[in-house]
């Protein structure tokens, strides 16, 4: 089996259950079993240490038990010490590396975020961080000298109760925040978990809190999935919040994705708080905390946004797409003396440099709960806070699909093409502050807005994303683009033109 394929970036990820016309299993026990066996032996050369020690966690997955106890007995078979939470979260993977107490050496997260139910994959981490694309790229390499058909799933593991720890860790945080025992008494806060493994948060963070949770939806993990798809960009899975947060009447609503790396919100009054507003909102947060630091975000955020951390005393950073992009440029401009407490995705990836720059959906909403609490005693609403963030009145986004092989320099032609032809037009100008792709500004009288073109990171795509200040401003950027990218014949512009 060609083991290498399972890489998505920094994470491992494939088909762990056969279904009805869908894609091979090639993410089986047997290839779990030489992943655990690899990861064990890249741990014990970056560690420079024989005896190690792993913790292991898991979704709600169906697939998720089957293969932690391979995983586990490549573990074993290598000599690692396995220690197993069970249903578990991503981020809580992570700080069992670095909590007094427990201090793995090295730990592993069983998940494919938001993807469909017979998905599967592996996170890694160690005290440092999450693994990265070239140590995943070696675990892969090493794991296909290994593999062979069939697999030991016999494992030998110690179950600890890590999700208590860290729930415990994050309540302890808000009331820290807030110097209040019970900071959420006389609130109705309500979760969706999507069946997935956020419910702890209800049960283990708010309910402690004081907060009136009546209303919550999905809290009990199925690895079905069977409601919607635990993504909080998911428009069902956000109108189900939404909802719910209007039926209670409720403070604020969290919606978690699969393993809760990701978050949104919605305000009392049944607005979104995902993509430029929940970033606006951490910035305003840390802004208040950290006077002039900057803000890191992918490439697609808006130009609203970049007005918003300017006027809040604040440094915009547009960097590129990618969670893991996002938060090493953070990391980089830190290390070059430039503070950046902020790095967040429009996906609702969000790490903080007060928390490892660990992008945990669990601890972003904490900070939104400490300046809830904060707000009712000023006889505030939290959505104050944003009041000035200018959004646009239109936004989309046309994945374009490039049907050539060799798609990468393909598309890299069309990208140079598209710039080459803003750098002649009049109303028309390239941005100063992009690094991925082409990004372009449309004056007031060709469509009063932007454009990004730019590749997907793993798929052989090209995402377009257009946002205008006026009604009908998309269309007529559309309008502008498609003369110009319709002659590669590669690349489909069918949706742009319709």
């Amino acid at each position: 089996m060609q083991l290498a394929k399972l890489q998505n970036g920094s994470d491992i990820r494939g088909v762990a259950i056969q279904t009805e016309g869908g894609r091979s299993v090639d993410l089986t026990p047997a290839a779990a079993y030489a992943i655990g066996r690899a990861f064990a032996r890249v741990l014990k050369a970056k560690l420079n240490k024989d005896d190690i020690r792993v913790c292991m966690g898991r979704d709600s997955r169906l697939s998720g038990e089957m293969l932690c106890a391979a995983l586990g007995a490549g573990l074993n078979a290598e000599g690692a010490g396995v220690y197993d939470a069970g249903i578990a979260t991503t981020p809580a993977m992570f700080m069992a590396t670095v909590t007094e107490g427990f201090m793995f050496d090295g730990s592993v997260m069983a998940t494919a975020s938001h993807l469909p139910y017979e998905r599967n994959g592996f996170k890694f981490f160690t005290a440092g961080g999450g693994f990265e694309k070239a140590d995943i790229k070696e675990i892969l390499t090493i794991a296909e000298t290994i593999y062979a058909d069939g697999a030991n799933t016999a494992f030998t593991a110690e179950k600890i109760d890590f999700m208590g720890v860290y729930a415990a860790q994050l309540v302890g945080a808000i009331r820290r925040g807030t110097n209040k025992e019970r900071p959420l008494e006389g609130m109705r806060i309500i979760i969706d978990a999507g069946n997935g493994a956020g419910g702890f948060f209800e049960r283990d963070v708010l309910l402690p809190l004081g907060a009136n949770t009546a209303g919550s939806l999905f809290t009990e993990p199925d690895g079905h999935f069977p409601n919607h798809a635990p993504n909080p960009e998911d428009e069902r899975a956000m109108a189900y919040i939404i909802n719910g947060v209007k039926q209670t009447h409720a403070d604020l609503g969290i919606i978690f994705d699969t393993d809760v790396d990701r978050a949104g919100a919605v305000l009392g009054d049944g607005r979104e708080l995902n993509r430029n507003r929940l970033i606006a909102m951490i910035a305003a947060i840390e802004l208040n905390e950290h006077p002039g630091t900057t803000i890191v975000t992918d490439s697609i955020t808006s130009a609203g946004l970049a007005e918003f951390i300017a006027a809040h005393g604040g440094i915009h950073r547009r960097f590129m797409r990618g969670y893991r992009n996002v938060i090493n440029e953070a990391i980089r401009l830190n290390n070059a003396g430039q503070d950046a407490q902020v790095a967040m995705e429009t996906s609702g990836h969000g790490a903080l440099k007060e928390n490892y720059f660990l992008d945990d959906g669990a601890y972003l909403m904490v900070k939104l709960l400490i300046e809830l609490s904060r707000a009712k005693d000023r006889g505030e609403s939290l959505s104050a806070m944003i009041a000035d963030l200018r959004e646009p009145k239109e936004a989309r986004e046309y994945r374009m699909a490039l049907n050539t092989e060799d798609f990468r320099p393909y598309g890299e032609s069309v990208i140079a093409a598209l710039t080459d032809w803003a750098k002649a037009q009049d109303g028309v100008s390239l941005a100063g502050d992009n690094f991925e792709g082409v990004r372009v500004n449309f004056s007031p009288t060709r469509g009063n807005g932007w454009c990004l073109l730019r590749m997907s990171l793993h798929e052989p795509l090209m995402p377009l994303n257009i946002e205008s200040d006026d009604v009908g401003g998309a269309d007529k950027i559309a309008n502008e683009l498609y003369p110009v990218l319709k002659g590669f014949d590669k690349l489909d512009t069918e949706k742009l033109r319709g």
